[in-house]
C-alpha cells in the first residue's frame, strides 16, 4: 500500500531530494514549503500524487493548518520528515538576540511543533514514521556553529525520548544525523553573525571554510534519499542513522575522546555518591527505566 508522507522544507536541498524520491516510489508527498512555486514541476509531472502546502513552521497556526489539510486531502499521514532548516556561523557572543532566537525556532521548536501536531493522527493510526533530519554537529560541538549545534542536540536527545515513548504504539523515530552534503547548506543558506575580534584561529577559520570554496561535501543527497526511502519500510529501524564517511569518521573520533575523558575523570565523578547510596540501577525501578528501550 501506498504511503502518505508529510516533508518540510520539501523546495530544496535535501527535502528536495528525497521528496522527488518519494514520489519516484509512487508514494504520495504533503511537500511543505515557503514558496510553493519552487514544487510546480512536481505538481506538473506528479499531479494530484503531489500536493503542495505554504508553510512557515515557525507559525504554529500554520503547522496546524497544513496537518489538518493533509488529513483531509489523504485521510492519513504515515510519515513525518521534519528536514526544514537552515545554518548560521559565528562566535556564540556575537550573535544578535533575532539569530538566536530564528536559529532555535526553526530547527528545534518548529520540528517539535510538528511533531506534537501529527502524533494524535498517528496513535490513531497505530502506525507512523517520523525522520527528523538533525545532523553529525549533535554528536561533536565545533567553534562557529555553537548555536545551530544547540539546536540539533535538543532535536536528537527529543527524538531518543520520544522514540521510547512511542514505539509501543507502532511509531517509529529516527534522528537522522548527516555530515556533509552537496546541498547549500554551507552556501546560500548559511547565514553569520556579526564580526567580534579574537576568534580568528576558530570562528574565523570556520567562517572562511564556509564563505570559501575549500571544502567539497562528499554526501550525495539523493542517496541520502534513497536510504531514507527504505529506511520507513524497515521493521527495526534505528534510533539514530548516521549519513555519510565523514560523519562517521567523525563520530569515531569524538566517541574516543569522550571515552577517555570519562576514564580520566572517572574517581572524581563517583567520589559525590552519598556514604549510604545504593546503586540505583541494580534496584526494581533503575532496571525498569533500563528496560524502557526501543526493542
Amino acid at each position: 500500500m501506498s504511503k502518505v508522507w508529510f516533508i518540510t522544507g520539501s523546495s530544496r536541498g535535501l527535502g528536495r531530494s528525497l521528496t522527488e524520491a518519494v514520489l519516484a516510489s509512487g508514494d504520495a508527498v504533503a511537500a511543505t514549503a515557503r514558496n510553493t512555486t519552487q514544487l510546480n514541476d512536481l505538481v506538473d509531472a506528479y499531479g494530484a500524487q503531489v500536493y503542495p502546502l505554504q508553510l512557515d513552521v515557525t507559525d504554529k497556526a500554520q503547522i496546524k493548518q497544513a496537518v489538518e489539510q493533509t488529513i483531509a486531502r489523504f485521510g492519513r499521514i504515515d510519515v513525518l520528515v521534519n528536514n526544514a532548516g537552515f545554518g548560521i556561523s559565528g562566535a556564540v557572543e556575537a550573535f544578535t538576540d533575532e539569530q538566536v532566537s530564528s536559529q532555535l525556532e526553526t530547527n528545534l521548536y518548529a520540528p517539535i511543533a510538528i511533531t506534537r501536531a501529527v502524533l494524535p493522527y498517528m496513535r490513531r493510526q497505530r502506525s507512523g514514521r517520523i525522520l527528523q533530519i538533525s545532523s553529525i554537529g549533535r554528536r561533536v560541538g565545533t567553534p562557529g556553529v555553537a548555536i545551530y549545534q544547540a539546536a540539533k542536540f535538543g532535536l536528537s536527545g527529543f527524538s531518543e525520548a520520544l522514540s521510547k515513548e512511542v514505539t509501543p504504539l507502532g511509531i517509529y523515530v529516527t534522528s537522522v544525523e548527516p555530515g556533509g552534503f552537496r546541498t547549500d547548506w554551507g552556501g546560500a543558506s548559511m547565514s553569520f553573525a556579526p564580526h567580534v575580534a579574537g576568534y580568528e584561529q576558530t570562528v574565523g577559520w570556520i567562517e572562511s571554510f564556509f564563505r570559501g570554496d575549500q571544502y567539497i561535501a562528499m554526501g550525495d543527497p539523493a542517496k541520502a534519499a534513497k536510504v531514507m526511502v527504505e529506511l520507513v519500510d524497515h521493521p527495526q529501524p534505528p534510533v539514530h542513522l548516521v549519513l555519510g564517511s565523514e560523519a562517521i569518521g567523525i563520530l569515531q573520533q569524538s566517541n574516543i575522546a569522550k571515552q577517555k575523558e570519562l576514564e580520566q575523570w572517572m574517581a572524581l565523578s563517583t567520589s559525590t555518591d552519598h556514604d549510604e547510596a545504593v546503586n540505583f540501577l541494580e534496584t526494581e525501578a533503575g532496571k525498569k527505566m533500563a528496560a524502557l528501550k526501543v526493542s
